[in-house]
């Protein structure tokens, strides 16, 4: 049970080192719409993986053959983040400084849209897919509940430590004036087409494709 929590721990700690679009997208919308609406984004982000882990614990058969068309879902997500850059970039309107300051209300529909889009951020990304594949088989000679306890505590830290990249960036928020918004804005729909592009790279530059 000790090296099943010790498993779960260092799975959760690389994971929150690990950097990625996930993180930049949370900082934009703390900064720009407040902390109600990076949770409903980083809320699909969690169901995403908490529907990869199950699958790949208890439909290792079915995860295996997805596994086999990654390029498909890559070129399929990598496509996404570079939409995703360009309405950021150029089609995206920014609230001011002051209209931020003020609050900004979001209806439902942003809230729905946000959330499905952390959610397709996660799952079409081959690297998540591989990666929950690779911890399930590893863990697959431990008992039900280490496998339990491994990824509980996993998801745990990554849980824990998305909030307090919400509220950092809160703090942050307070101390920005109008141009570091702007950047930080343009930076985020940049890091989207940098990591689109790096996985279409990937893809098209792999020897297996299908």
């Amino acid at each position: 049970m000790t090296e099943a929590i010790i498993a779960g721990f260092l799975l959760g700690i690389a994971l929150i080192f690990s950097v990625g679009p996930v993180i930049f997208t949370i900082l934009k919308l703390r900064i720009n719409y407040g902390i109600t609406s990076a949770f409903y984004f980083i809320a699909g982000v969690w169901l995403s993986d908490i529907i990869w882990i199950i699958l790949a614990n208890f439909f290792s058969a079915l995860l295996g053959d997805l596994i086999q068309y990654k390029n498909i879902i890559g070129i399929s997500g990598s496509v996404f983040l570079i939409g995703l850059s360009i309405f950021y970039l150029f089609f995206k309107k920014y609230h001011s400084k002051e209209e931020i300051d003020m609050g900004i209300k979001i209806n439902s529909t942003i809230h729905i849209k946000l959330f499905i889009t952390g959610f397709l951020i996660n799952t079409l990304n081959p690297a998540v897919i591989a990666l929950w594949f690779a911890a399930a088989t590893k863990s697959i000679s431990n008992t039900f509940n280490e496998r339990v306890i491994i990824f509980a505590i996993c998801l745990t830290l990554n849980i824990s430590a998305d909030i307090l990249k919400i509220n950092i960036a809160g703090r942050i928020r307070n101390k920005l004036t109008e141009k570091n918004i702007n950047i930080i804005n343009k930076i985020s729909g940049f890091i989207f087409l940098v990591f689109g592009l790096i996985l279409l790279f990937g893809i098209l530059m792999s020897p297996n494709k299908n």
